[in-house]
């Protein structure tokens, strides 16, 4: 299905039209699919999407898309700024502004007492040809660390390869991460850590605590639930939001996209994933409290 990419003006009836093939195309699960196309036709034609503006229309859709199974990544986001055509270009150019605007996914690293390390990776995994660089140097240099505080509580997501570009410096030996199955492969593509990082390794055997919020989601939610079900860290926070399916993005409109989840992540240790219930925490406490909890535990430990 051709996007809907002109003019400006909202015509609301193809911009639904699109957005219902284009799920019905591609949604992970093929049945949930087919009931949330046959949904939205069944509002348009009631005369649900009736506006002029284009942020409500992605309100009323994502609402509408979500109703089904609460799936966070499925949903009609609103750019302010008009975004490109092509599929997965307007969040890359929104990515690329926060890369630049947050110290380039590294914006806390600091050496706190007892020798522990703090490391706050956020607000997202970014896209690992622009990642790696940062993140080996921040990785490298908390390494002599004797043990390492990872903060996850600002970060909202990202590139599944990053995610196993740092759980190479945390852990010892290649490290099978997931199993990612889409509806159009019979054969799952497994995520591994890469056999060589620049850099040094932290290791896999000094402690680590990863601290998480209610705002921890998709990609963050990955490293913290990836490192938690191999026995390598604590996870200290809060709950976690709760999308574990990757996504794709298509602009069916110049101020709108639309996010669809294509696959479905399977841990090799649990045999499922964090969608819908988030990543449970080792040891709960509020999000403001998590790294003064943290560090006592490492204390504790490290004595």
């Amino acid at each position: 299905m051709t996007s809907t990419t002109s003019p400006s003006a909202l015509d609301t009836f193809t911009v639904v039209e699109s957005i219902a093939d284009l799920v019905c195309e591609n949604y992970v699960f093929p049945d949930v699919a087919r009931q949330l196309a046959d949904l939205l036709r069944r509002r348009s034609a009631e005369g649900a999407y009736r506006t002029e503006s284009a942020q409500e229309l992605s309100e009323a859709v994502t609402a509408d898309l979500r109703s089904v199974n609460g799936d966070l990544h499925l949903g009609l986001k609103y750019h302010a700024v008009p975004v490109p055509p092509e599929p997965g270009a307007a969040v890359l150019a929104m990515v690329r502004r926060e890369f630049d605007t947050f110290l380039n996914g590294v914006p806390r690293v600091e050496l706190l007492d007892h020798g522990v390390a703090v490391l706050e990776i956020g607000p997202k995994l970014f896209p690992l040809d622009w990642a790696a660089p940062p993140l080996t140097a921040a990785l490298s240099l908390v390494a002599p660390a004797r043990a390492l505080i990872l903060d996850l509580r600002r970060n909202t997501g990202g590139d599944p390869n990053t995610v196993a570009f740092v759980c190479a410096y945390l852990l010892d030996g290649r490290t099978h991460l997931n199993t990612m199955f889409s509806r159009k492969d019979e054969v799952g593509a497994q995520s591994w850590t890469p056999p060589f990082v620049p850099g040094t390794r932290f290791g896999g055997s000094k402690p680590i605590y990863v601290l998480t919020s209610a705002d921890t989601f998709s990609g963050g939610e990955e490293l913290a639930y990836d490192l938690q079900q191999l026995g390598r860290a604590e996870v200290v926070g809060e709950v976690t939001r709760g999308g574990a399916h990757p996504r794709e993005g298509w602009t069916v409109h110049p101020h709108l996209e639309l996010s669809v989840p294509f696959a479905r992540a399977v841990n090799p240790v649990s045999g499922t994933n964090w969608e819908g219930i988030g990543v449970q925490p080792d040891v709960p406490c509020d999000a403001e409290t998590a790294l003064d909890r943290a560090l006592s535990l490492a204390a504790a430990r490290l004595a």
